[in-house]
């Protein structure tokens, strides 16, 4: 592993723990928010009892504490009997649930304690054509009664799958261009500070330079490269796609033209030795051909 790969594989592993960090941040943030709007929201069922009794007349009995008997559904009962007026029951949530700003659409049954069955019943949406009324302005007999609440269930579970998903989804994202990076296949090392003699030919990749019949040819820096990579590998099919990384991947760009480009000069330099040409193998890639 080179110094460039050490450092990437560094800050892959920084990357990769900040990254947990964060989620576990999210996951702790998430959790916390959630319990506090579940409290809230229990305050507020707590209120709408405490002014349905005071509707009712009733100023000195309390409000039970309020029970989860579902998911999103909740229950408010009373110590004491009492009556109520139906629009008066439903004007009270639809104000103080308002707060809420989790809540969307909800169902309210009034349960007789008695015989368990529903008295009175309706469903608030936040689109209010989508709500359902029964029957409304009726005052119902003094009676035990229970009040049950039923959420929708879209409002802080949904949030909370939606920071996990998210949180999750770009951990395995990172994880996997990490993984690609780490079974990467490594690629043959080339030493460019070795003369090399083929033929006619004496290649100094250090100088850049060609000697050909005595005769010096310089080289770009570009075309040093390719050539050292033909040249520790003479008589053999290089692939295209090899020469493609090792000159362009590392400056971000692979231009499938520019190396037919390259390929065509460095065929223009070799010429002085009719002995050495570089050939195309279909479908493979290009080979440095030395004739004896």
């Amino acid at each position: 592993m080179n110094s460039r790969q050490k450092l990437l594989f560094g800050k892959t592993k920084y990357i990769i723990a900040l990254l947990l960090l964060v989620l576990i941040s999210l996951v702790f943030f998430v959790n916390n928010a959630n319990d506090f709007d579940l409290s809230r929201r229990e305050v507020l069922l707590r209120r709408i009892g405490h002014e349905i009794l005071l509707q009712s007349g009733d100023s000195t009995s309390r409000v039970l504490p309020i029970k989860k008997i579902a998911e999103n559904e909740y229950q408010i009962s009373f110590e004491k009997e009492f009556s109520f007026v139906t629009d008066s029951i439903v004007n009270t949530t639809k104000r103080l649930l308002i707060k809420d700003y989790q809540v969307t659409d909800y169902v309210v049954n009034v349960i007789n304690c008695a015989n368990s069955s529903v008295t009175y019943g309706y469903a608030i949406s936040k689109n209010k054509k989508e709500d359902i009324l029964a029957c409304v302005g009726r005052k119902q007999p003094i009676a035990c009664y229970k009040i049950n609440i039923k959420f929708k269930p879209n409002d802080i579970v949904t949030t909370n799958y939606k920071y996990y998903l998210g949180g999750l989804s770009f951990l395995l994202l990172i994880g996997f261009v990490f993984w690609k990076f780490k079974h990467k296949k490594q690629l043959p090392k080339i030493d460019n500070n070795k003369l090399f003699t083929f033929g006619s030919v004496v290649f100094d990749a250090q100088k850049r330079q060609l000697e050909i019949n005595k005769e010096t040819i310089d080289l770009t820096a570009t075309e040093t490269r390719l050539l050292l990579i033909f040249a520790s590998s003479p008589n053999e099919t290089i692939e295209r796609s090899r020469l493609q990384k090792e000159i362009w991947e590392d400056e971000g760009v692979i231009v499938g033209r520019s190396l037919d480009m390259f390929i065509s000069k460095l065929r223009k330099k070799l010429e002085l030795d009719p002995n050495i040409n570089i050939v195309v193998i279909r479908g493979k890639g290009y080979k440095l051909e030395i004739r004896e």
